[in-house]
């Protein structure tokens, strides 16, 4: 457990209030996204499934958070997926990717429509061009939690995602849920993968909007 100030109300003065100026290794997602190569292999009654998808992913800056004197920096994003040629949603999410100077932590939230969510997080350096987060079932700080019927059925044990950015200014991930599924004595590794191309700048928050 990290070492924290004994003063756990006040906020520090004054707070920098243009998010993209302060976002360490996250500055490099921030705007509009497209993929159109993603790889899902899931989890079928008759064994492993690949699917090719398409997503759609957009990262928009926040004002910047305060929890007493600890400081995060954040995107909003959303992601919505579809097969390729259709529009029917494959796969929808929210969430947030945080940043924590102070500790050059990464935290990484996510909410989806099936009952889920999730928090990983880990320790990056500022400029990084590739980290990896981790979330584990259990966990009260990098957890999962999940609706009855998928803790019962296809019980999450960890989920890892692997960012990396490019010479090109694109980015990908890669990600790794472990479940374990009933019916099954091993653990089945649910993975997915993409790289996104920016189709569009983000729009800054709004203090620091309100600051110019």
């Amino acid at each position: 457990m990290p070492k924290f100030p004994a003063d756990i109300y006040t906020e520090p003065s004054p707070l920098d209030g243009n998010t993209l100026a302060n976002l360490g290794p996250l500055r490099r997602m921030a705007g509009l996204w497209r993929g159109e190569k993603g790889v899902d292999v899931k989890p079928k009654a008759q064994g492993p499934k690949t699917q090719v998808y398409v997503e759609h992913y957009e990262l928009q800056p926040i004002d910047p958070q305060t929890n007493g004197p600890q400081v995060l920096y954040g995107l909003r994003y959303h992601t919505y997926i579809h097969k390729p040629g259709l529009t029917k949603m494959y796969h929808d999410q929210v969430g947030y990717w945080l940043w924590e100077p102070a500790t050059s932590t990464v935290m990484h939230t996510l909410a989806i429509p099936r009952g889920q969510v999730a928090m990983a997080s880990g320790q990056v350096a500022a400029d990084a061009d590739s980290f990896e987060l981790v979330a584990t079932h259990g966990s009260l700080v990098n957890g999962i939690v999940s609706n009855p019927f998928i803790e019962h059925a296809f019980t999450t044990l960890e989920w890892r995602i692997g960012v990396a950015f490019h010479a090109d200014g694109s980015w990908s991930y890669d990600q790794d849920t472990v479940m374990q599924i009933q019916g099954l004595a091993e653990p089945f590794h649910h993975t997915d993968r993409n790289r996104l191309s920016k189709i569009g700048e983000p729009s800054p928050n709004p203090l620091a909007l309100a600051e110019e």
